[in-house]
């Protein structure tokens, strides 16, 4: 799979990331000198795990047929130490639908270990940057 994030304006912050038949766009801040016009590169990433999370309890519950009918998932961000090496993200879910106990622990079981999440916290990922030519 190929992702591409190509400058929108000549000299500007924006980025449309195009990601199959997908659009979407990605901005810095007015912190870093941009406009916030979009979320920023660490806002998708951040919600890259939401998502994750949330996708995750319904793939679960559809699996084990659990009435589970909407999850949702708050992800709060501490990079006050990112420049020392630790990025913090707090995760909060709530499992909607005609639930027993057993059936939310259940769910938030298999929450806890996301592809995302492993991604993330588990796996060796290797990044080579190479030039393309233009």
């Amino acid at each position: 799979m190929t992702i591409q994030s190509l400058t929108v304006a000549a000299g500007q912050f924006p980025q449309e990331l195009r990601v199959r038949a997908h659009r979407f766009t990605s901005d810095v801040g007015p912190e870093a000198g941009g406009d916030d016009s979009a979320p920023d590169p660490h806002d998708l990433f951040d919600a890259a795990l939401a998502a994750c999370k949330s996708t995750t309890a319904i793939w679960y519950a559809k699996r084990n047929g659990l009435a589970l009918e909407r999850a949702d998932t708050v992800v709060e961000r501490d990079a006050s130490l990112e420049r020392k090496g630790s990025y913090k993200l707090t995760v909060r879910m709530v499992y909607h639908g005609a639930l027993s106990r057993e059936d939310r622990e259940r769910i938030h079981a298999a929450v806890t270990k996301c592809p995302i999440y492993k991604l993330m916290a588990t796996t060796e990922i290797t990044i080579e940057t190479e030039p393309l030519s233009g």
